[in-house]
Order: structure tokens, then C-alpha cells, then sequence
């Protein structure tokens, strides 16, 4: 792991420091704490990712082992497709420019084959980086911006869609992906709200109402 991973793991969410900060100067708006609550999802999602990664898996190769169930699927490339989404939104919003329609398409954005596919270092490496980046996101940025969402369904279309709807998407298809049967904490692999509903503990079973 790199002295930058390192920094990232250790220093307090993104998220967390952005609201504090707005905090401290009496500016906290609506929108900052949608922000910083959404950030903080999928910065929490993301670092379960991370948690396998450090505390279950013990050799590179279980990135790579094929599933009995889906064929052709690895732990490697649910966790690369996974952060692949959250770094599509973060460059849609880093290329976007004043009042410029917001462009995303996850599809034709994917990195296939990445070295995270294969390697626990690079892989926990990445998914830190995401979450870094992910609390880098200017707190002025307008979550309810439209975006035109390009997919291959398999026809080629284009839907209109926010840039905060995206993000929560993306957060949501994390749950989806981390379903990779091995022994895992309770709260993993299932959405905030189930969490919510069942009353279990964990970062993200709390309704925050």
C-alpha cells in the first residue's frame, strides 16, 4: 500500500471534514448536508470494499477466481465495475463547466482489465483514491443539475436524469455488487434502508430523520 493510500485510510472522511468546516462558518445549507450526507455513503460503502479486502481475502489470486454461479464473474471485476460508476460521476462533474448539460456514461467509461481486477493492492489503492476524490467535490456543486445519462440497453439511448440521483444510484450499486458469497459482517450487502427496516447496527442502519 502506498505512503498516499496510507494518508487517505487515516485521516478523517472527506465528507466529515467538509460539513465541520461548513459548520465552523455558520454557511451549512441544504445542500451541503445532502452533500455531505451522500458522500458519506458511498465513501462508507466503498471502505466495506476495502474491509474485504484487508480482513477476508489472503492472496491475490481470490481476485480472479471465476464463480460457480455467474460465469465469467470475479471479486475483481465486481469491485473495479463497482468504483468504476463513482468514477464516472466524479469526472462527469470535474469536466462539466458552468451551465453545460452534465453528460454521463457509465458504460462506455469502463476500465476493463485494470490492474484492481487482479491486485489487492491496486484495488484497495483505487477504491481509497475514489473515496478521497469523492470528499473533494466542490460543496457548491448542485446535486438537483440535470444529466443526460448515455446507456446501451442494448440500444443506444440517452435519459435524463440529477447528478444526486446518480450518486445515491451508484451507491445502491455497490450493495448490489459486494453480494460475493463469503462470510462478511452483517451489514454488508444489503441497502441503508433494509438495514433501517430490520433495526440492525452498522454505519449505515441508522435513519438519519
Amino acid at each position: 500500500m502506498s505512503l498516499a493510500t496510507q494518508q487517505i485510510l487515516t485521516t478523517e472522511p472527506p465528507s466529515s471534514a467538509l460539513i465541520n468546516m461548513a459548520k465552523a462558518n455558520g454557511i451549512v445549507t441544504e445542500e451541503v448536508e445532502f452533500l455531505g450526507q451522500q458522500i458519506l455513503v458511498a465513501q462508507t460503502v466503498l471502505q466495506q470494499a476495502i474491509d474485504v479486502i484487508d480482513n477476508q481475502l489472503t492472496s491475490d489470486d481470490q481476485l480472479t477466481v471465476h464463480s460457480k454461479y455467474l460465469p465469467g464473474s470475479t471479486i475483481g471485476k465486481h469491485l473495479r465495475h463497482a468504483n468504476d460508476h463513482f468514477r464516472s460521476i466524479i469526472q462527469t462533474i470535474d469536466q462539466s463547466t458552468g451551465s453545460e448539460l452534465h453528460i454521463l456514461d457509465y458504460d462506455r467509461s469502463r476500465t476493463r482489465n485494470s490492474p484492481m481486477e487482479s491486485s489487492r493492492a491496486s484495488a484497495k489503492e483505487k477504491l481509497a483514491e475514489t473515496m478521497q476524490k469523492l470528499g473533494n467535490i466542490p460543496s457548491t456543486t448542485d446535486w438537483n443539475a440535470p444529466v443526460q445519462l448515455h446507456a446501451i440497453t442494448p440500444y443506444d439511448q440517452k435519459m435524463m436524469s440529477s447528478l444526486g440521483r446518480e450518486l445515491w444510484f451508484a451507491s445502491l450499486h455497490c450493495v448490489h455488487h459486494w453480494s460475493m458469497g463469503i462470510t462478511l459482517s452483517e451489514d454488508f450487502g444489503f441497502a441503508p434502508s433494509t438495514l433501517v427496516h430490520q433495526g440492525r447496527d452498522g454505519a449505515l442502519s441508522k435513519a438519519k430523520i
